[in-house]
């Protein structure tokens, strides 16, 4: 009876009509044979072919079921790594005997752990994988970022480097490797990489950005200001950090009226952002104390004040700006009052924090303050 109940299961499995849910409610209690398990991988390689991988799935479970191989292993993997459940995908290919791992699994493997998040696994999966396939650009860009990222740069740097003395034209082992620079702090080595990605047509936002963040450290502000300033136009304006970096470069090199624009612009696009609002109403201050717009520079200092109260300078700021260039002396005598209230209570004032507290309390002695 058993041997015409498996018969009658072959004669389905021949037909493509049937589907999967049929098997995946039957319970086969004897092993299969060897000609059914070939049908099983067969029936669902051409599910996949078709990008269907609803039906495929259940072919190979069932293959799996009945014979945890290598092949079945890495067959429903791959079904899995398609549907996007990385972690069946990273169970059943992890003890996998090496020698028996096919490239794409190996990368399947690596990239199932990455979008899981568990970086150290991803790292070592994707070095066993460059240890066999030493051109993979795609990881060797990811172990070039993912060590940098780990505060293992070196090591990031050495498989960027390495693949680069092979092959310098592959951008995406560029981009990793710039990037590498950029974190490892040689932002020499780092902006030389971007221009030539520049060169070679990535003329992304990330690449423009990032260029532009490394002649702002290496102080080539004039480079720094024309690729930031490219980089937030193909942003449509539309990219707050890169618009405050640029307001500050702007102010840095005089383009006063010019930078104030953009740290309005990265103000509107960051309003929300607590630490970001420091920064910016802190550069307009200054940009507008530069420029001579007093009045303005006393508004953002004081905007300043609401994202951090408890900054000693932006008081003595203000009043400074108040008492020399504004006819507002009870306003000056206030803020002078409240710089000197938070200066005493620094435990260890420096030089310079001492002479502005001499400053302010001989100009509250005078009566135009008083």
């Amino acid at each position: 009876m058993n041997r015409i109940i498996i018969f009658l299961g072959l004669a389905f499995l021949t037909t493509l009509s049937v589907r999967g849910e049929v098997f995946a409610k039957k319970k086969v209690v004897e092993p299969i044979a060897t000609d059914s398990l070939t049908l099983l991988i067969e029936a669902g390689d051409s599910c996949m072919k078709q990008s269907n991988t609803f039906e495929a799935l259940q072919y190979f479970q069932q293959a799996y079921a009945h014979c945890d191989s290598s092949l079945t292993r890495i067959k429903l993997a791959d079904c899995y790594y398609k549907r996007g459940n990385y972690y069946q995908t990273a169970n059943l290919l992890k003890n996998i005997p090496g020698g028996q791992f096919t490239h794409e699994a190996l990368r399947q493997l690596a990239f199932s752990y990455q979008k899981q998040n568990d970086i150290d696994s991803y790292l070592f999966w994707a070095g066993q994988l460059v240890a066999h396939y030493p051109m993979d650009g795609e990881m060797i860009a990811g172990l070039t970022v993912g060590y940098a990222r780990k505060d293992q740069a070196w090591k990031g740097v050495s498989y960027g480097e390495g693949y680069f003395k092979e092959d310098s034209t592959n951008i995406l082992v560029n981009r990793a490797l710039a990037d590498a620079y950029f974190m490892d702090r040689k932002f020499d080595k780092s902006a030389a990489m971007y221009e030539r990605l520049l060169q070679q047509g990535d003329s992304t936002f990330n690449t423009l950005y990032s260029a532009g963040m490394c002649y702002s450290q290496l102080d080539s502000l004039e480079l720094a200001y024309e690729h930031l300033r490219n980089a937030l136009f193909l942003s449509q304006m539309q990219h707050a950090n890169c618009a405050y970096r640029l307001g500050v470069v702007c102010v840095d090199t005089h383009r006063l009226d010019e930078g104030i624009g953009y740290l309005d612009l990265a103000t509107e696009l960051l309003k929300p952002d607590t630490t970001v609002m420091k920064a910016i109403t802190l550069a307009k201050g200054e940009a507008y104390y530069l420029s001579f717009h007093h009045a303005k520079a006393v508004e953002a200092w004081k905007e300043h004040l609401k994202y951090n109260p408890n900054s000693i300078a932006t008081y003595y700021n203000i009043a400074n700006a108040t008492y020399y260039y504004l006819p507002d002396n009870k306003q000056a005598k206030s803020y002078f009052e409240k710089f000197l209230e938070l200066a005493r209570k620094e435990e260890t004032p420096n030089a310079q924090l001492k002479e502005m507290m001499e400053k302010a309390e001989t100009l509250l002695k005078k009566s135009k303050v008083r």
